[in-house]
């Protein structure tokens, strides 16, 4: 695993060497904003200057015991917490262990897989990009005409398949359901079948779902889809020419100061230098590994394919950061949103049961909107409320429970809330010890 540094001073000679030359060829060009992006991408992640201490307010005791006995009745080893509130971050802790064999705490600064919490992101791109005209939510995926049009991708066996829009992916109405399995989990029938080597890539999923009918007309129902997501992370790449992950880094993520999110690896040995270990219940099943035929593994370490489900759940993100990126898609003014109101609106209207978001999970009539996401070793949450409150809660063990678990963190985290008489003034978005170590010009980076 690679060694995990904390001096100041490496990070940020190490920033320099790396971006150097594309930072003088863009000051050069005189591309103001791309030049703000390469200046935050030099600096340490802004969570990595955040520690427990920063939140240890009275007040919020209640919020620290609350999740500490959500961590204690499923035994659950880690938890990291962000709250935002109007737009600034006034609490980020971590609780438990990142690592429950060496004891050690849970900082801000620990990395957490967030399952598909990763579709928000993806549809986030996705929006962004009907804006800026390069895709329309209405542009056929495959056929002669459609975005996926090589050869690859023009083997299906039902021509509805020639249906399928943009819209249709980012509402899970594509036309597959789960009643045969999720794609995604699926790799050894998938590279039986399609001839393929371990571990399958998503082309080859998209091909073996190419070669089945679809469960139901494109548009004509809904079934939440893994796959769906994972097509779409395949049209983010084709139309800018660059993988997924570097396009989303680099389009969404850094112009908002967020550097540490990215595509999380799937063996213990392939986790980030500050990602925590993952834990499953205690009567977990060994299942074949991605890699092989025949070797057994958990599902939390080489069970399940996290690189593969990339868009659809690949993503691994603190707590912070994650409250970062969700504080520019809330509709709120606290912070400058990089989605128009249109867009925003789109992604959150919903019916009457809440459902048929974009990217969220859900919505209800208060305003309220909601996030989850869970898999073998990981449980996560995040909700946007309509008072102006965000929180994260992202855990480092699966429970029997899965995505319902987000009940228990709704009232934990209500109960806490209403209980704290004064909130901070701070904003740990912005904490900086020294400022003129990491931001000289730490006014361009902070929102109008």
């Amino acid at each position: 695993m690679r060694k995990f540094f904390t001096s100041g001073l490496i990070l940020k000679l190490f920033g320099l060497t790396v971006f150097y030359f594309i930072d003088v060829a863009m000051i050069s060009s005189g591309n103001n904003e791309m030049n703000k992006v390469l200046r935050s991408q030099q600096t340490p992640p802004f969570a990595h200057r955040i520690t427990n201490e920063l939140s240890d307010f009275e007040d919020f005791h209640y919020m620290k015991a609350g999740i500490e006995s959500i961590l204690a009745r499923y035994d659950i080893k880690g938890a990291s917490v962000a709250v935002a509130r109007d737009g600034r971050l006034v609490y980020a802790r971590g609780i438990g262990y990142a690592d429950a064999r060496s004891k050690e705490p849970v900082e801000p600064w620990h990395l957490f897989r967030v399952a598909s919490i990763s579709k928000l992101i993806t549809a986030t791109t996705v929006m962004k990009m009907t804006e800026l005209n390069m895709i329309s939510l209405d542009d056929r995926v495959f056929g002669p005409d459609g975005i996926l049009n090589d050869s690859a991708y023009l083997r299906y066996t039902d021509r509805r398949f020639e249906q399928i829009t943009i819209r249709h992916l980012l509402e899970h109405s594509a036309g597959w359901n789960r009643r045969f399995g999720d794609h995604l989990f699926m790799p050894h029938l998938i590279a039986r079948e399609m001839k393929a080597d371990l571990p399958v890539q998503v082309s080859d999923i998209i091909q073996f779902a190419m070669t089945k009918r679809l469960h139901f007309n494109p548009g004509s129902g809904r079934s939440y889809s893994n796959l769906g997501y994972a097509i779409l992370g395949e049209v983010i790449s084709n139309v800018t020419g660059m993988e997924y992950e570097d396009y989303v880094r680099q389009t969404i993520l850094y112009p908002l100061g967020i550097q540490d999110m990215r595509i999380g690896g799937n063996l213990e040995e392939d986790r980030f230098e500050n990602e925590v270990k993952y834990y499953e219940q205690y009567n977990s099943v060994r299942v074949r590994s991605v890699y092989d035929n025949k070797e057994e593994v958990f599902r939390s370490y080489g069970g399940n394919d996290i690189t593969t489900l990339g868009a659809a759940g690949g993503w691994v993100a603190s707590s912070a950061e994650l409250l970062k990126l969700i504080s520019a898609i809330d509709g709120k003014p606290g912070v400058p949103d990089i989605l128009s109101p249109r867009s925003i609106e789109l992604m959150t209207s919903a019916g009457p049961s809440g459902r048929h978001t974009i990217g969220w999970a859900g919505t209800d009539r208060r305003g309220n909107w909601w996030r989850t996401g869970s898999f073998a070793g990981t449980t996560a949450f995040v909700m946007r409320q309509n008072n102006g409150l965000s929180y994260a809660v992202l855990f480092n063990s699966s429970t029997y429970r899965g995505s319902s678990l987000s009940a228990e963190i709704i009232r934990e985290m209500r109960n806490a809330f209403s209980r704290i008489k004064q909130w901070p003034e701070h904003d740990l978005f912005y904490h900086i010890d020294k400022p003129s170590d990491f931001y000289p010009d730490i006014a361009e980076l902070r929102p109008n």
